[in-house]
């Protein structure tokens, strides 16, 4: 991303946030984004392809505290005007226009999220820039080569982050899935030259390969990428016919990711080195995946344990039973002691999440005592010889309050 990107392009617009949005509020409006406009979702669709980009590039930014602080001040300083055209000048009347500083300036295209600080700016800090702008004289091989030599240097590739939805059952237990990612990737044709097959770059003539130019302006000194190579260095006079000289091409590749057991829903699984490759044998981002579970019919789950709710009726509850219920082993029978209130919770140990290192929770019943809307005939009759033989429990105080305020 060029340092110009950051003065012309509105991240929050992009994202559709305000600036003041927070950390959450802009991962959440990216993701949202994100899923809409992925490449699988829309195939061969340029102009959703190129938003998808553009929000790619935005997050990485916004999501990153300091680098979205020096995009703010950036932005700010340059739209106060202290750096306009005729804004400034030096000793000698030298106007001082920012496109001098920016023209040619770019470096890597573009950072996932979780893409380190050393890539803003295309590869240099927003104190980095103004110290080679204002260094004094640095060509490329003097104090001013510092910026160009990172940037030319190894770059870790870009964060990738996707989501699976899971059954509850593959959640609980664990899974292996294979997983289809369509991301950036090195040219296999040229190998990530950019040149055509037979054929290699070439030292840049006009840097000399430094990929820095350095110029006088008035008082100052400073160096800035050259712009015939974009700051790497090298020129490719015949390009790659798969990638046109890019270096990368975008790729579809299926991986097979493991859930562990006990995978909780929101959950994010970080795989090292699965995300995009690094530029110039830099190394590769990591993939993020982000669970979601599929609710069960029957089963809920609280931490390791897991839970469910089982109705029986009055008399169950009153005179006891063992009931028989399911777990994802196979049922079990616990025992329902006599008079059993509704919302008493029973314990089947072992029969919930059972983790790698052997540890395992239990499933909690839950009863939920049922009382008949409605009945008729013997029961209806044995019922309310039941209630003659049997007073309301618990009223004794009840009833003592009530012939005092008589």
């Amino acid at each position: 991303m060029s340092s110009k990107d950051w003065l012309e392009k509105d991240f929050y617009a992009v994202l559709g946030v305000n600036k003041s949005a927070s950390t959450d509020e802009i991962k959440k409006a990216y993701r949202k984004l994100a899923r809409d406009l992925h490449p699988d979702r829309n195939p061969d669709n340029k102009a959703a392809e190129e938003k998808f980009k553009a929000t790619s590039e935005a997050y990485d930014v916004l999501s990153d505290d300091k680098k979205r602080k020096e995009y703010d001040e950036m932005r700010s300083l340059f739209g106060s005007g202290a750096f306009r055209r005729g804004a400034a000048r030096s000793g000698n009347g030298t106007q001082f226009d920012p496109s001098d500083l920016f023209g040619g300036f770019s470096g890597a295209a573009g950072a996932g999220a979780g893409a380190g600080a050393d890539r803003r700016f295309g590869g240099t800090g927003f104190s980095d820039i103004f110290s080679s702008i204002f260094s004094g004289g640095a060509g490329p091989g003097g104090a001013g080569a510092g910026p160009a030599a990172a940037r030319r240097g190894p770059q870790r590739g870009r964060d990738v982050e996707t989501e699976v939805t899971l059954d509850f059952v593959q959640a609980v237990r664990g899974t292996t899935l294979p997983l289809t990612l369509r991301t950036p990737g090195a040219c296999d044709t040229c190998r990530g030259s950019g040149a055509k097959p037979g054929t290699t770059p070439r030292a840049c003539p006009k840097c000399q390969g430094s990929g820095m130019i350095s110029s006088n302006q008035g008082s100052f000194s400073f160096s800035e990428p050259c712009r015939d190579c974009q700051g790497s260095g090298s020129v490719v006079d015949e390009k790659c016919p798969e990638c046109r000289g890019t270096g990368g091409v975008t790729k579809t590749r299926t991986i097979n990711v493991r859930f562990p057991a006990g995978v909780a829903d929101t959950q994010r699984i970080r795989l090292s080195g699965r995300g995009e490759p690094g530029d110039r044998g830099g190394t590769a981002g990591d993939l993020y995946v982000q669970v979601k579970v599929r609710p069960d019919e029957l089963f809920g789950r609280s931490g390791d344990d897991l839970t469910l709710a089982v109705p029986i009726s009055m008399a169950e509850a009153v005179l006891g039973t063992d009931l028989k219920v399911p777990t994802l082993d196979g049922p079990v029978t616990l025992r329902v002691p006599p008079g059993t209130p509704s919302g008493r919770k029973l314990r089947a140990r072992g029969k919930g999440v059972v983790r790698k290192e052997g540890q395992a929770g239990d499933l909690i019943v839950t009863v939920d005592v049922q009382i008949p809307s409605d009945i008729t005939g013997e029961a209806r009759d044995a019922l309310e010889k039941f209630a003659k033989l049997t007073p309301p429990p618990g009223r004794e105080r009840l009833d003592a309050r009530m012939r005092r305020a008589g």
